[in-house]
């Protein structure tokens, strides 16, 4: 299972929010290059890079840095996710270097388009599923929407999609747990791999999602923690490794 650093962009600095509130952000750092680099000295073997202005305002806000760090390490996949609206953005993005791209509220809003744009750009599509109480949540989590979270996945599923990351909104960045329980149940009732995101506070998550990792889980994005330092990112990635060898 792969541990996946987060390098969230706010007016080009790299922040956490929590609950995805855009007024509660930490900065961690005004070089989100140098940031990158720092993951990738430590074992990183892909990135999950979000455009929270991008998210909000429905246009990448934040896109010269994303591709910044994909000229900086043209070897490391980064996936990109915040603004992604059309498919002259989806090019851009994959011609600078990016190597998957997160629809979130476009596909909830619009199901065709996942299905359009997988078609046209195959094998890079990932759609985020950020849910609260097992309804998925749009437009920078600001609305909650009727669908469900399951059969959201399932349809993304057949569109072609390559992953979902999933995120549990009560959980994300407030440093109390990654939801185990709705993580297995979603990766369960599909047969494409699950990114689990939200919640991941120390090495004992960590532990928890490689125990059920044979559920369909392939990784897990991890921000907050490893910028605060309750989870030492290089020993996640190896503990990873080691367990993942047992199965």
């Amino acid at each position: 299972m792969l541990i996946i650093p987060a390098i969230d962009l706010k007016d080009g600095k790299c922040v956490r929010l929590r609950q995805g509130r855009m007024e509660d952000e930490t900065v961690f750092s005004d070089d989100p290059v140098a940031v990158a680099a720092q993951w990738v000295e430590q074992g990183a073997r892909r990135l999950h890079i979000v455009d929270l202005n991008g998210a909000f305002a429905g246009e990448p806000v934040n896109a010269g840095v994303v591709h910044e760090i994909a000229e900086a390490f043209p070897d490391l996949p980064i996936q990109i996710g915040g603004g992604i609206r059309d498919e002259d953005t989806i090019q851009t993005y994959l011609t600078a270097g990016v190597e998957y791209v997160i629809i979130g509220t476009k596909a909830v809003n619009q199901p065709h388009f996942v299905n359009d744009i997988c078609a046209e750009f195959p094998g890079h599509i990932i759609v985020g599923l950020d849910a609260k109480d097992g309804k998925v949540a749009i437009d920078g989590w600001s609305k909650l929407s009727k669908h469900d979270v399951i059969d959201m996945a399932k349809h993304f599923e057949d569109d072609g999609v390559v992953s979902i990351v999933y995120t549990d909104i009560g959980r994300d960045g407030m440093m109390t747990g990654v939801n185990v329980e709705s993580t297995v149940k979603l990766a369960q009732a599909v047969n494409i791999p699950i990114i689990a995101s939200g919640g991941i506070t120390n090495i004992d998550d960590v532990k928890a999602l490689c125990a059920v990792q044979d559920e369909g889980i392939s990784g897990a994005i991890t921000g907050r923690a490893i910028y605060e330092g309750t989870l030492d990112f290089a020993e996640a990635q190896m503990l990873s490794d080691e367990l993942t060898a047992k199965i």
